[in-house]
């Protein structure tokens, strides 16, 4: 008879046999092959550009103080930046309801999917994200840039185990507030212990003791024994981590998916009473109704509305930790309002579903569907963007006057930016999806793997080039050399919006999303 020992062992190898067939399967429904496996390409050399590029940088050669001081500063707050990136794996795991799934639970319904396997897809598919790619690629340059090229190797490894770790740990506290969310009053008891988890950061913000608290933390040890001859202990410690986070976090995963999901059940079986047409304050009643029932199917979805909330207060929540400063925070606008794109952007219609068909019926101007759709789209990333900023003034105060005019202005050139290229995306490659499970995609894992891959590579680009325009003398120049990029989104948006016009890309549209 098999011991207990041997069933666990038994059901973790056929989790992850499991899990590896359903990646498989997702890697073949990816329609332009050739385009991702170049995405990946890419990703893989922008990883080894931002290890290994900084690394060349020769900061004493430039014999700059203000150069000294900042890179200084980069090494005093690596620790926080550590910090930092758990925090993000935390909020990601707990805004999406544990974890993306590898299946949708439509399809997932008629297959024996356990929960250890949903688990470890979950965590197969948390690279495949904006944020995360971003923050690796940010800890790998600046440890390459304030670490002796001896021992960079060394700092990489510890680097990348510490990436693993804090994902499974995110993963595992993101199963347990899933598993709370879905008791009898789990909703209120995790939105009291989040509002109290700010209200703490920012109690210790006004005390002064923010910086010093973070300084304490074990991640502080970590920055500095990764830079010398004792790295294989970090790198060990974090690994054993890693492990112990997988293994454990299968227990709040089963916890949570034995639960009735109560927020979805109570969306989809509501009664909610007619309301009056709305009066418009602008722009036609057409467009008032439009703009109402789009904002509506925003708002109802639990999954894009944790989102929305997660991705309003996480970033900013670690400038707000991590003290960065305004050529750091610079970057944060674009990077906020990606992912606010990549919740529901990148497939602009697919907020319709079945719906779609009827939404055609309506007595409306097609213009007015794609301008109001586009300008909902804007509102979600302007208003998850807009909370980022207001923390960052609230870390670092106002900002003199050229980096306050250049911040302004390129926070409204990613948006045009970003917004110009999902609509774009959304036209030329919809998809059927069905976003009632906040662990749901607009788009499949490899789509968004693509979306998010390029957004990660326009946006801190955008945001790059306008940190050196900051630092001319001049408050009129970000304006002027905004106008570009300006004219190219707008004309990008309007194809977009040609494209929708003609009845027979209305119709593939439509269709295909209305499929679900």
């Amino acid at each position: 008879m098999p011991s207990s020992t041997d069933s666990w062992a038994h059901g973790w190898v056929e989790a992850a046999r499991d899990t590896a067939h359903l990646v498989a399967f997702r890697a073949r429904t990816v329609r332009r092959r050739r385009a991702a496996a170049t995405g990946l390409v890419v990703v893989l050399l922008l990883t080894a550009a931002f290890a290994l590029g900084p690394a060349t940088v020769d900061v004493d050669a430039f014999g700059s103080e203000t150069l000294d001081r900042a890179v200084g500063g980069l090494r005093g707050n690596l620790g926080a930046a550590f910090v930092g990136f758990l925090l993000l794996a935390v909020s990601a795991a707990m805004g999406s309801g544990g974890g993306r799934e590898l299946m949708s639970r439509s399809e997932a319904a008629i297959h024996p999917i356990s929960p250890v396997t949903e688990h470890l897809g979950a965590l197969a598919l948390a690279p495949l994200n904006l944020a995360w790619l971003v923050q690796l690629w940010g800890l790998l340059a600046i440890t390459a840039l304030v670490t002796s090229p001896d021992r960079l190797l060394g700092a990489h490894l510890v680097v990348l185990a510490w990436m693993l770790a804090a994902t499974a740990v995110g993963q595992a506290i993101g199963w347990a507030v899933e598993g709370t969310r879905r008791t009898a009053h789990g909703v209120v008891v995790v939105r009291v212990a989040s509002g109290l988890v700010v209200v703490a950061l920012g109690a210790l913000h006004l005390a002064g003791l923010l910086i010093p608290v973070v300084g304490a933390l074990p991640t502080t040890w970590l920055t500095e024994t990764m830079q010398t001859s004792r790295w294989p202990v970090a790198a060990a410690v974090l690994l054993a981590v890693a492990v112990l986070a997988v293994v454990v976090g299968a227990l709040p995963a089963g916890w949570a998916l034995g639960q009735p999901p109560r927020e979805e059940l109570r969306v989809e079986s509501g009664v909610h009473e007619a309301r009056h047409a709305p009066a418009p304050r602008w722009g036609s009643p057409d467009r008032a109704l439009l703009r109402r029932l789009d904002r509506g199917s925003v708002w109802r979805s639990v999954g894009m509305r944790r989102g929305l909330l997660v991705l309003g207060m996480g970033p900013g929540l670690i400038a707000l930790v991590a003290g960065l400063q305004w050529s750091s925070v610079m970057l944060l606008p674009g990077l906020t309002a990606s992912g606010a794109a990549l919740l529901f952007g990148v497939n602009a219609w697919c907020l319709d579903g079945k719906g779609m068909v009827w939404r055609e019926t309506l007595p409306v101007s097609d213009a007015d569907v794609f301008d109001v759709r586009a300008l909902v789209v804007a509102e979600c990333m302007t208003m998850v963007s807009g909370v980022t900023v207001v923390l960052a003034l609230l870390r670092n105060g106002l900002p003199p006057l050229v980096t306050g005019v250049t911040v302004a202005v390129c926070w409204s050139v990613v948006l045009v930016q970003v917004l110009a290229i999902v609509m774009t995306w959304s036209m030329r490659s919809p998809y059927a999806v069905d976003l009632a499970s906040p662990r749901a995609t607009p788009a499949p894992h490899a789509a968004m793997a693509a979306y998010a891959g390029k957004l990660s590579l326009v946006t801190p680009l955008t945001g790059m080039f306008f940190t050196g325009i900051a630092a001319l003398p001049w408050a009129w120049l970000p304006p002027v050399v905004a106008v570009p990029f300006w004219a190219w989104s707008l004309l990008r948006l309007r194809r977009a919006r040609r494209r929708w016009l003609a009845p027979d890309e209305r119709a593939r549209v439509v269709l295909t999303v209305a499929a679900v």
